[in-house]
């Protein structure tokens, strides 16, 4: 890539995010002012997932994690499910090839208990052939609720406690964090929410604590590279304290 052709060649590349964590909203909406099945909205978001992601793996970041499924989305019709859960084979089978091309690891975060066989050797597949790549990581949060997320890591340290392996004295942040499905991927430093709704939804509620967030109008399946370019140029503007500094108090 040649910076001086790049769209974002004026911001420091230190302003940039490491890391992108998006809740695709809107395929439904979508699909509904189209007068089309919701599924149509699903499948037009796939193909936003792709732009997206190449286009994070070109600019270099680190990672990108996007809400797919959440636990609660199981309460959605059965159908709209099905249709959800083949498109994710699909996108897994076809795009897997892209992410040996791009040098992209996948990752899955979510609990495996419920997800259907096929979309299981799909993932495993997927993170086994990429297991070993340095680029972009793609994260995807399937049959993933963060509440669940933070009770499973506190009961794995419970049983590590019980088992005299850990040391409950020594349980700090950092020892919390590693038991999260997202050990070893840095915490999103930007939160981009399309489809204009202000809400995390149960999404990497630990993980997002000093994200900075970008709530957009855009429907997922109308995101473009330039909204993605967007996003990312909100988050370089933002000053960043992390509760370390307070603004000065008006006279």
């Amino acid at each position: 890539m040649t910076a001086v052709h790049h769209p974002l060649a004026d911001l420091p590349r230190d302003r940039w995010p490491r890391h992108v964590a998006i809740i695709m909203d809107g395929n439904g909406r979508w699909a509904q002012a189209r007068g089309l099945p919701r599924a149509a909205g699903h499948r037009e978001g796939v193909t936003t997932v792709r732009r997206v992601v190449t286009e994070a793996a070109r600019l270099g970041l680190e990672a990108v994690t996007l809400y797919s499924f959440s636990s609660e989305n199981w309460k959605r019709p059965a159908d709209e499910v099905a249709a959800l859960m083949f498109l994710c084979c699909e996108f897994l089978r076809i795009e897997r090839e892209t992410m040996l091309r791009e040098n992209i690891r996948f990752r899955r975060i979510g609990r495996r208990e419920g997800l259907p066989a096929e979309v299981l050797a799909e993932l495993d597949e997927t993170e086994r052939v990429t297991a070993n790549h340095s680029g972009l990581t793609l994260c995807l949060a399937l049959n993933y609720g963060s509440r669940t997320e933070i009770a499973d890591a506190a009961r794995t340290l419970a049983e590590e406690v019980r088992a005299g392996r850990l040391d409950p004295a020594s349980i700090d942040e950092a020892t919390f964090a590693s038991r999260l499905y997202t050990a070893g991927i840095p915490d999103p430093d930007l939160l981009v929410r399309t489809a204009g709704e202000m809400r995390i939804s149960n999404y990497l509620l630990w993980q997002i604590s000093y994200a900075e967030l970008h709530v957009t109008e855009v429907l997922w399946p109308d995101f473009s590279v330039d909204d993605f370019h967007a996003a990312i140029r909100t988050f370089a503007r933002r000053e960043r304290r992390f509760g370390g500094v307070l603004p000065t108090a008006p006279a």
